[in-house]
């Protein structure tokens, strides 16, 4: 019974510890170098990636911080200009209170694959934490699921936190 409930308080402290860390993630970026860019069904693509990555983030116990995109897109000066700087996506994010901010992109060179791309940068010092990249192979939203998941486990990983990605769904036999 004591080592249940020890067990008990450690997961709590835990849950406690990672929900105490907050992340504002970004809008992602689409960068199609593809003969024919930024199809409707890649810029939904790549519109579907924040939310999937906050959905992962909040299940390891993550809080989740809101920045419009009417507010992100007045403090950069072009594509890329965020993911390329650091201290004026940390300033984003530390006014909007949180401890991290995500910058993402999907960086499409070919129709086969593609490249979800984050720089998570801690916004007390402006200060690159990860440089993260999944590939995921060609448009379907298992895939883009499947790299977000990674991008999570990367992020957690980092934060020395307890991110576990849901297990592969089981195709049932006939």
């Amino acid at each position: 019974m004591k080592t249940l409930c020890f067990l008990f308080l450690i997961a709590v402290s835990i849950s406690q510890v990672n929900a105490e860390t907050s992340i504002a993630i970004l809008d992602f970026e689409l960068n199609d170098l593809t003969l024919k860019p930024r199809t409707a069904a890649e810029i939904n693509r790549t519109a579907s990636i924040k939310p999937l990555l906050e959905k992962e983030l909040k299940s390891a116990g993550y809080r989740i911080i809101s920045i419009d995109s009417a507010t992100q897109h007045q403090s950069t000066s072009g594509f890329g200009y965020l993911f390329d700087h650091n201290d004026v996506a940390a300033e984003l994010g530390r006014t909007a209170s949180a401890d991290y901010v995500l910058v993402g992109r999907l960086h499409k060179p070919s129709f086969l694959f593609a490249y979800i791309m984050g720089h998570l940068i801690r916004t007390k010092d402006n200060q690159l934490i990860g440089n993260y990249i999944s590939e995921t192979k060609g448009g379907d939203e298992k895939l883009t699921l499947k790299g977000v998941e990674s991008i999570a486990g990367k992020i957690d990983k980092d934060l020395n936190n307890h991110y576990i990605p849901p297990p592969p769904k089981q195709i049932p036999s006939h």
